[in-house]
Protein backbone atom coordinates (compact mmCIF):
# COMPACT_ATOMS: atom_id res chain seq x y z
CA UNK A 1 0.00 0.00 0.00
CA UNK A 2 1.05 3.19 -0.65
CA UNK A 3 1.45 6.36 2.01
CA UNK A 4 -0.81 8.72 -0.39
CA UNK A 5 -3.30 5.86 -1.00
CA UNK A 6 -5.79 4.64 1.37
CA UNK A 7 -6.28 1.24 0.41
CA UNK A 8 -4.58 -0.95 -1.84
CA UNK A 9 -2.87 0.10 -4.66
CA UNK A 10 -3.75 -1.29 -8.03
CA UNK A 11 0.00 -2.93 -8.34
CA UNK A 12 -0.88 -5.02 -4.77
CA UNK A 13 -4.60 -5.64 -6.14
CA UNK A 14 -2.95 -7.24 -9.74
CA UNK A 15 -0.49 -9.31 -7.87
CA UNK A 16 -2.85 -10.43 -5.06
CA UNK A 17 -5.50 -11.76 -7.89
CA UNK A 18 -2.53 -13.39 -10.07
CA UNK A 19 -1.49 -14.82 -6.99
CA UNK A 20 -5.02 -15.96 -6.42
CA UNK A 21 -5.49 -17.58 -9.60
CA UNK A 22 -1.91 -18.70 -10.17
CA UNK A 23 -2.89 -20.93 -6.75
CA UNK A 24 -6.63 -21.68 -8.51
CA UNK A 25 -4.93 -23.11 -11.73
CA UNK A 26 -2.28 -24.92 -9.93
CA UNK A 27 -4.89 -27.00 -7.64
CA UNK A 28 -7.28 -27.93 -10.71
CA UNK A 29 -4.28 -29.32 -12.87
CA UNK A 30 -2.99 -31.12 -10.61
CA UNK A 31 -4.81 -33.70 -11.11
CA UNK A 32 -3.72 -33.83 -14.35
CA UNK A 33 0.12 -34.18 -13.15
CA UNK A 34 0.75 -30.39 -14.22
CA UNK A 35 1.08 -27.16 -12.38
CA UNK A 36 0.43 -23.64 -13.01
CA UNK A 37 3.37 -23.27 -14.79
CA UNK A 38 3.48 -26.26 -16.98
CA UNK A 39 0.02 -25.66 -18.04
CA UNK A 40 0.92 -22.12 -19.47
CA UNK A 41 3.81 -24.20 -21.12
CA UNK A 42 1.77 -26.86 -22.33
CA UNK A 43 -1.31 -24.63 -23.48
CA UNK A 44 0.46 -22.06 -25.34
CA UNK A 45 2.06 -24.73 -27.22
CA UNK A 46 -0.92 -26.49 -27.77
CA UNK A 47 -2.19 -23.11 -29.71
CA UNK A 48 1.09 -22.58 -31.50
CA UNK A 49 1.14 -26.13 -33.24
CA UNK A 50 -2.74 -25.80 -33.62
CA UNK A 51 -1.48 -22.65 -36.04
CA UNK A 52 0.42 -24.72 -37.25
CA UNK A 53 4.24 -23.56 -35.48
CA UNK A 54 6.96 -25.70 -33.74
CA UNK A 55 8.64 -22.87 -31.73
CA UNK A 56 11.41 -22.74 -30.35
CA UNK A 57 12.30 -22.85 -26.62
CA UNK A 58 13.02 -18.91 -27.05
CA UNK A 59 9.95 -18.24 -29.16
CA UNK A 60 7.89 -20.09 -26.08
CA UNK A 61 9.23 -17.69 -23.43
CA UNK A 62 8.66 -14.92 -25.66
CA UNK A 63 4.79 -16.12 -26.49
CA UNK A 64 4.44 -16.75 -22.71
CA UNK A 65 6.18 -14.00 -20.53
CA UNK A 66 8.28 -16.35 -18.74
CA UNK A 67 12.36 -16.33 -18.67
CA UNK A 68 14.19 -18.72 -21.40
CA UNK A 69 15.79 -20.46 -18.64
CA UNK A 70 12.23 -21.20 -16.53
CA UNK A 71 10.95 -22.50 -19.75
CA UNK A 72 13.87 -24.85 -20.66
CA UNK A 73 14.04 -26.24 -17.09
CA UNK A 74 9.67 -26.56 -17.54
CA UNK A 75 10.23 -28.38 -20.90
CA UNK A 76 12.92 -30.56 -19.53
CA UNK A 77 10.15 -31.45 -16.77
CA UNK A 78 7.53 -31.87 -19.43
CA UNK A 79 9.96 -34.25 -21.50
CA UNK A 80 10.61 -36.53 -18.72
CA UNK A 81 6.95 -36.87 -18.35
CA UNK A 82 6.21 -38.03 -21.85
CA UNK A 83 3.78 -34.54 -22.63
CA UNK A 84 6.30 -33.09 -24.77
CA UNK A 85 9.59 -33.20 -27.26
CA UNK A 86 12.72 -31.63 -27.32
CA UNK A 87 14.47 -31.34 -31.01
CA UNK A 88 17.36 -29.41 -32.14
CA UNK A 89 16.56 -26.79 -35.00
CA UNK A 90 17.33 -28.15 -38.48
CA UNK A 91 18.50 -24.38 -39.07
CA UNK A 92 20.15 -23.34 -35.54
CA UNK A 93 21.60 -26.12 -33.67
CA UNK A 94 21.69 -23.93 -30.81
CA UNK A 95 17.69 -23.70 -30.54
CA UNK A 96 15.66 -26.35 -29.50
CA UNK A 97 11.97 -27.19 -30.89
CA UNK A 98 9.37 -28.05 -28.84
CA UNK A 99 6.21 -30.10 -29.67
CA UNK A 100 3.61 -31.42 -27.68
CA UNK A 101 3.59 -35.47 -28.06
CA UNK A 102 0.11 -37.32 -28.35
CA UNK A 103 -0.18 -37.89 -24.39
CA UNK A 104 0.98 -34.47 -23.99
CA UNK A 105 -2.09 -33.34 -26.40
CA UNK A 106 -4.62 -35.09 -24.75
CA UNK A 107 -3.39 -33.71 -21.54
CA UNK A 108 -3.65 -30.64 -22.48
CA UNK A 109 -6.98 -30.95 -23.94
CA UNK A 110 -8.60 -32.32 -21.08
CA UNK A 111 -6.32 -29.29 -18.99
CA UNK A 112 -7.91 -26.46 -21.42
CA UNK A 113 -11.10 -27.61 -20.62
CA UNK A 114 -10.61 -27.80 -16.60
CA UNK A 115 -9.37 -24.49 -16.74
CA UNK A 116 -11.67 -22.79 -18.91
CA UNK A 117 -14.34 -24.12 -16.41
CA UNK A 118 -12.27 -22.34 -13.54
CA UNK A 119 -12.05 -19.08 -15.13
CA UNK A 120 -15.94 -19.15 -15.74
CA UNK A 121 -15.98 -19.37 -12.35
CA UNK A 122 -13.70 -17.34 -11.37
CA UNK A 123 -14.97 -14.40 -13.88
CA UNK A 124 -18.54 -14.82 -12.67
CA UNK A 125 -18.38 -11.73 -10.69
CA UNK A 126 -17.87 -9.82 -14.02
CA UNK A 127 -20.79 -11.85 -15.56
CA UNK A 128 -18.64 -14.97 -16.78
CA UNK A 129 -16.51 -15.12 -19.75
CA UNK A 130 -18.44 -13.85 -22.36
CA UNK A 131 -19.88 -11.11 -20.65
CA UNK A 132 -19.06 -7.40 -21.47
CA UNK A 133 -17.56 -6.17 -17.77
CA UNK A 134 -15.13 -9.26 -18.41
CA UNK A 135 -14.84 -8.39 -22.33
CA UNK A 136 -13.58 -4.61 -20.84
CA UNK A 137 -11.41 -6.02 -17.84
CA UNK A 138 -9.61 -8.25 -20.58
CA UNK A 139 -9.32 -4.80 -22.77
CA UNK A 140 -7.86 -3.15 -19.95
CA UNK A 141 -5.27 -5.96 -18.67
CA UNK A 142 -3.79 -5.89 -22.04
CA UNK A 143 -3.63 -2.18 -22.44
CA UNK A 144 -1.18 -2.86 -19.00
CA UNK A 145 0.79 -5.41 -20.34
CA UNK A 146 1.68 -3.88 -24.06
CA UNK A 147 2.56 -0.60 -22.23
CA UNK A 148 6.50 -0.58 -22.34
CA UNK A 149 8.34 -0.35 -18.90
CA UNK A 150 10.46 2.39 -18.21
CA UNK A 151 13.23 1.11 -15.94
CA UNK A 152 13.32 3.70 -13.10
CA UNK A 153 16.37 5.83 -12.13
CA UNK A 154 18.04 6.03 -8.53
CA UNK A 155 17.15 9.34 -8.37
CA UNK A 156 13.37 9.13 -9.76
CA UNK A 157 13.70 10.64 -12.72
CA UNK A 158 12.23 8.98 -15.48
CA UNK A 159 14.41 8.09 -18.20
CA UNK A 160 11.41 8.05 -21.02
CA UNK A 161 12.50 10.19 -24.35
CA UNK A 162 15.81 10.70 -23.48
CA UNK A 163 19.20 9.25 -24.74
CA UNK A 164 21.59 7.40 -22.77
Amino acid sequence: MSKDSPGPTPGFLVWRLANKWRVAVDRAVAPLGLTHAQYSLVASLYGMQRAGERPSQRQLADHTGLEALYVSKLARALESSGLIERTRDPRDPRAVQLALTGQGQDVTRQAIAVVQQLHQQLLEPLGGLDAPRTRAFTDELRTLLNAPLTPPTPNGTSTQGRTP
